[in-house]
């Protein structure tokens, strides 16, 4: 099956002819095509969209799970066979009852108790062993889900900054939750169905074959085998608007939390009628792929019903045939209606079942490819912990990029010793932050190095170099959860005295006690419901409470007014006196007290001293405090102007 796909253009350099003249349906050149909504670039394939799925594969990843519980998986096995059998018994002992009339002169019936004894028991087995299967395999499945979620989160936190920037977090929110779903789904199909209908097809034919013409057993699996191969036909023709359906759900689904995590950019905007116009323009095209699906599963139904009808028919034909001739019973006709029915009940559920575990595959597809993506950040074999002595780091000719084609840091070589403040400046894009990154090991530095007492960061595990180290990152994102939890994230064990002095300390801890829930009170989702002077201080607190060797602050009074960030710097100036401390900052009036200043532009140190000094070489700090001062005394003349003036 071929299959068309398109990419929209997004290239800044203009097209010929431009988009404002491309008529929907002409094509530009080569692979580039016009649309209703604009050019694409038009590709055509033989594969699906999941053409490179690796079911076999992955379905050998569902052993581990199953081996951990093999005792119970096998103990619902033999209920199942058991459930089959006395399920297959039960048509045996309905044509014995019907015989058994049969034969018996009318005055001479007396109720043959045995039988319906035997019948009714048969029947209580089948639902006993069914539930019992049931009851035993729970455990299985939901541990399965349970240890691949875990496993899926693990493996998520292992993977890089990069990663995560790039990520679509509602997309990958919902693929995560269809693919831990999809483990349980095929466990459940595999072991109350698919498995299942073999076992009851092979004793089926076992009776079918040794008691019956081998026209019968031909023309019951022959039905069977035309059930099968029009039930997989049309469902896999189906696949494709199920697969468009899953797509565009995922796609509806981030277009909606990107708008509801970006509340606030889309009131700022008066944006709300593009965003619902986007999520419906999503959700049309899902509605007309979901009418497209139920369409053709009528069909499908249809299809089922009649080749059903067709197949007892025939049956009925020869059994009723072999009735007349004296060569069947009545009982024989009962028992090969009643198997035909008895096998084509499950059958019903098979295009279910077959659509369920290929969507089921394609979702655990997903997730299995995420757990092979590789982490671009790992431990180096046999790594140890970090050993810290004093706390000194040195960045050594330090050299990055994110793409090859464009470097981010240019030889940056400085050493922060103990108990020393290191200040940051520079314009936007100078890769200030990039150094507070590579110095957690969000990324790896692509020349040179970066040491801690005298250890490369490389060469100890991640876990060991981050608790060395605290941050106040100039954007604080807090957890949807109390003041008390993301202050305690800081460091678990903490006693709530320590957290109360922590607070103390960075200014907030009477704002905490004046709020109704006071320290249990719900900061909302990223901390919304709190101010962003207030979240920052939480920063701080949460960095105090780590006790860490190493102190990184990245613009962390950037949200604070003027009292409250005085009060703040010197907090930090007395917690981070034992410390080496790296401030990155844009207003120069909070490092003026740093013992060394770096002055970065292009990637590049290009002034380094303390305050004095760089204004004495009157170079590009010196400009930037200039111009910094003028900003303030600016501002500040404004405020005076508008502060009201006293009535005489």
């Amino acid at each position: 099956m071929s299959h068309h796909f398109r990419l929209r253009w997004f290239s800044e350099a203009p097209l010929r002819p431009k988009p404002a003249l491309c008529a929907p349906g002409t094509r530009i050149s080569g692979r580039i095509r016009c649309f209703a909504d604009g050019p694409y670039m038009h590709f055509r394939t033989s594969d699906p969209v999941h053409g490179d799925r690796r079911d076999l594969q992955n379905l050998k990843s569902m052993l581990p799970f199953l081996w951990e519980y093999r005792g119970r998986a096998l103990f619902a096995l033999a209920c199942l066979i058991l459930a089959k059998s006395a399920n297959v018994g039960v048509p045996l002992i309905l044509k014995q009852l019907v015989d058994y009339f049969e034969r018996s002169p009318r005055e001479a019936l007396v109720l043959p108790v045995a039988l319906l004894v035997g019948y009714g028991l048969l029947k209580l087995s089948s639902s006993l062993f069914n539930e019992l299967r049931d009851v035993v395999f729970a455990r299985v499945r939901y541990r399965a889900m349970r240890r691949l979620s875990t496993r899926v989160l693990a493996h998520l936190h292992r993977l890089s900054l990069r990663f995560h920037l790039g990520r679509q977090t509602g997309a990958i929110s919902r693929d995560l939750e269809r693919g831990t779903r999809s483990v349980s789904t095929i466990m459940n199909y595999l072991v109350f169905s698919v498995i299942p209908m073999f076992v009851e097809f092979a004793l089926v034919a076992f009776i079918m074959l040794k008691d019956y013409h081998l026209a019968f057993t031909l023309v019951t699996f022959g039905t069977v085998a035309v059930y099968v191969a029009f039930t997989l036909a049309v469902t896999e023709w189906r696949m494709d608007y199920r697969h468009a359906m899953n797509r565009l759900d995922s796609q509806a689904n981030s277009q909606a939390l990107d708008s509801l995590i970006n509340y606030e950019t889309v009131k700022y905007f008066g944006n709300e009628r593009m965003e619902l116009q986007r999520f419906d323009s999503t959700l049309s095209e899902w509605e007309g792929m979901a009418v497209k699906s139920q369409t053709s599963m009528s069909l499908l139904n249809f299809g089922q019903g009649a080749i059903i009808a067709m197949g007892v028919t025939a049956i009925m034909f020869l059994a009723a045939n072999g009735v007349v001739a004296g060569e069947l019973s009545l009982g024989d006709l009962v028992l090969l209606n009643a198997f035909l029915l008895q096998l084509f009940i499950p059958l019903n559920f098979l295009g279910i079942v077959y659509r369920q575990i290929k969507y089921s595959l394609a979702d655990m597809d997903l997730v299995f490819k995420l757990l092979d993506t590789e982490a671009e950040i790992r431990d180096k074999p046999g790594a140890g912990p970090l050993k810290v002595a004093r706390g000194q780091v040195d960045f050594e000719r330090v050299d990055f990029h994110y793409q090859p084609e464009r470097e981010i840091l240019h030889e940056v070589t400085f050493t922060l010793k103990p108990g020393q403040k290191v200040a940051v400046v520079g314009h936007s894009g100078a890769g200030k932050s990039t150094l507070a990154r590579l110095l957690f090991r969000f990324y790896d530095v692509t020349g040179g190095g970066i040491r801690i007492d005298g250890q490369d960061i490389r060469d100890v595990t991640q876990d060991s170099l981050r608790r060395a180290i605290g941050i106040v990152p100039q954007d604080t994102v807090l957890f949807n959860d109390t003041i008390r939890y993301n202050l305690q994230y800081g460091r678990l064990d903490a006693s709530q005295a320590e957290i109360e002095q922590a607070a103390e300390l960075a200014r907030i801890r009477d704002f905490i006690e004046s709020l109704p829930d006071g320290w249990d009170t719900l900061v909302g989702e990223r901390g919304l419901k709190l101010s962003g002077g207030e979240k920052q201080r939480v920063a701080i607190a949460r960095a105090i409470l780590k006790r860490p060797v190493i102190l990184v602050f990245d613009e962390a009074t950037s949200s604070l007014d003027s009292a409250t960030e005085k009060a703040i710097l010197k907090t930090l100036g007395q917690v981070a006196a034992n410390h080496a401390t790296l401030v990155i900052a844009h207003r120069l009036s909070t490092i003026v007290d740093a013992d060394n200043i770096l002055v970065m532009e292009g990637g590049r140190v290009i002034e380094s001293g303390n305050h004095a000094r760089l204004l004495a070489a009157d170079g590009v700090y010196a400009h930037m405090w200039e111009l910094q001062q003028l900003e303030e005394q600016e501002a500040a003349m404004i405020e005076r102007q508008e502060q009201p003036r006293e009535v005489l």
